[in-house]
């Protein structure tokens, strides 16, 4: 299966440190070689708010994430965001190729949306019609460019946090029953997490601590780099440090993270 890599704060925040560790899953500590991404939503500096947050920076590579360029650029460059969604791929539907790398992303009532799939879905062909139509050939791609459309259907213009969360509560439901359906949603004011089998979260908060790797042997003080305000949550497919406490998720439960703490979904 694929790896997901979620980050969501109340602050510009760089994902260094827990890409760091990620990107070793990518053919190196693990046998997810068949591509890799990751996105980082970006205001331009002029509002606090995360409502400025609709630009976005996106990278993909078909080369597995341990030895790729563009990969080794997000190790060493310091991108800060409030919500970032990365994926390692091990590919079930469709081949290696650009087109097939998680994430994707499309726009929807004027913001861009950003989504990473993890699992297999089988004899899923919803009808989609309008403007969301896949580019590639996975099942994850199809599964989102429908939750978008859905989405589009539901409601009339941009609904609250809360009111996509009951949304996408039931579309996940309807979509898992075609299999394994863990993901990471975003479009820069929220994160949103599903899980069918295998995801976990930890919220970082003052007093912040050491906390050491578990795919390579680095440690950092976070202490040393946050503020005393300063709230992170991350969300992965398997806990990425041995001395921190990771939340597991029920299965078939989805949970909402704003401003680096878990929400009401």
């Amino acid at each position: 299966m694929c790896q997901l890599l979620g980050m969501n704060c109340n602050a510009p925040t760089d994902v260094t440190f827990s890409f760091r560790g990620f990107a070793q899953r990518g053919g190196h500590t693990d046998h997810h070689t068949d591509g890799w991404g990751i996105a980082f939503f970006e205001g331009d500096g002029s509002a606090a708010s995360v409502d400025s947050d609709k630009g976005l920076r996106h990278f993909v590579d078909h080369q597995p994430a341990w030895e790729s360029p563009v990969a080794e650029l997000i190790r060493r460059y310091p991108i800060k965001s409030r919500n970032v969604i990365a994926h390692i791929r091990k590919a079930t539907q469709g081949r290696v190729a650009l087109e097939n790398c998680h994430p994707f992303v499309r726009e929807l009532w004027g913001r861009y949306w950003v989504f990473a799939h993890n699992g297999d879905l089988k004899e899923f062909s919803p009808r989609l019609h309008g403007s969301f139509r896949p580019v590639g050939s996975t099942d994850s791609e199809r599964a989102f460019c429908w939750i978008m459309q859905e989405l589009a259907k539901s409601h009339a213009g941009v609904p609250s946090v809360q009111e996509l969360s009951i949304t996408l509560r039931e579309l996940a439901a309807q979509i898992a029953r075609h299999g394994t359906f863990n993901f990471l949603l975003s479009n820069g004011q929220a994160l949103w997490a599903h899980a069918s089998t295998s995801l976990y979260y930890v919220e970082r908060r003052q007093p912040f601590a050491h906390a050491t790797l578990s795919d390579e042997d680095v440690s950092v003080n976070f202490a040393e780099y946050t503020n005393p305000t300063d709230r992170v949550a991350v969300v992965v497919t398997a806990p990425l440090t041995s001395n921190e406490h990771w939340t597991v998720f029920a299965p078939g439960e989805i949970k909402v993270f704003v401003d680096g703490a878990l929400a009401d979904a």
